[in-house]
């Protein structure tokens, strides 16, 4: 009996060392886990640059190991996040992501309370200063691609010009035209092609990135612009679905919707990107 109390002693003791072990290990890997980088996938401009100013400026105050993986497309992006080739990343709005994930069967979702910039569309003129002032018949540029020929229309909605049917989503064409008391025509052109054609159209509706590119200034130059208020085209910080609570993701969305990162926003862009928080 009392070597077989021994030997019980002898196991519950060493059981308890690798429990004890154990703990320590998983306390251990814990540590590392909060402690890692926390890889961000990110278009160039201006998602990459808003990121390498965090990363220069924010990041290690606020005790984050940031780095920053550009790409030039818009489908690497979700997809390395998908797969756990990143952590995160930040270069869409809501109406992409949700289409993204419907065709490719994904389970990426925007982080709480990091919606981060608007990149707006501004409808620009060399003949009137006001969208009021176009003539009956005149002609209105529009970008040819799905997403942005809807905001396009709801724009131009937005401020009395025109009045789409009722229930009209992120698709809507101008087919979708319910009321169009100056009888305008609608021009489609791809997106890029839309500052050269202000001076064979009347007025056109340009991208905010593409509008910089041709020396106009969203603040100065639109007679109408997006308002970044409640705008579903807003551009935030995104993860695979279960990720919103890892705590170095939450010590970046807390950066990007900074009053510093606010400021650099506003001194960098001229109002080609407008943040949104």
């Amino acid at each position: 009996m009392r070597n077989t109390a021994k030997f019980t002693t002898a196991v519950l003791a060493a059981g308890a060392l690798t429990l004890g072990l154990t703990a320590c290990g998983a306390d251990k890997d814990s540590r590392s886990d909060a402690s890692a980088p926390l890889k961000v996938a990110a278009t160039p401009t201006p998602q990459g640059e808003i990121l390498t100013y965090i990363k220069d400026n924010l990041a290690k105050k606020a005790g984050l190991d940031l780095e920053v993986k550009e790409f030039t497309d818009y489908v690497t992006p979700n997809t390395a996040v998908q797969q756990g080739e990143v952590d995160a990343n930040y270069f869409q709005h809501q109406p992409y992501l949700d289409d993204f994930n419907k065709k490719n069967g994904t389970d990426v979702v925007a982080v709480p309370n990091a919606t981060v910039h608007l990149e707006p569309l501004g409808v620009y003129s060399q003949g009137v200063k006001k969208l009021t002032d176009l003539k009956k018949g005149a002609t209105v540029a529009l970008p040819n691609d799905t997403t942005n020929e809807a905001r396009a229309l709801k724009l131009l909605e937005a401020n009395g010009v025109i009045k789409l049917k009722a229930g009209v989503g992120y698709e809507a064409t101008p087919k979708d035209i319910a009321s169009n008391p100056k009888n305008l025509n609608f021009k489609e052109l791809e997106a890029a092609q839309l500052p050269r054609s202000l001076g064979d159209v009347d007025a056109a509706v340009i991208n905010g990135n593409y509008a910089l590119e041709a020396d106009l200034s969203p603040a100065k130059d639109a007679i109408a612009a997006e308002s970044p208020k409640d705008n579903p085209y807003g551009n935030f910080l995104a993860v695979k679905k279960g990720n919103e609570g890892d705590p170095r993701v939450e010590k970046l969305a807390k950066l990007l919707t900074s009053p510093e990162v606010k400021k650099f926003i506003e001194d960098k862009y001229d109002g080609a990107v407008v943040a949104a928080f």
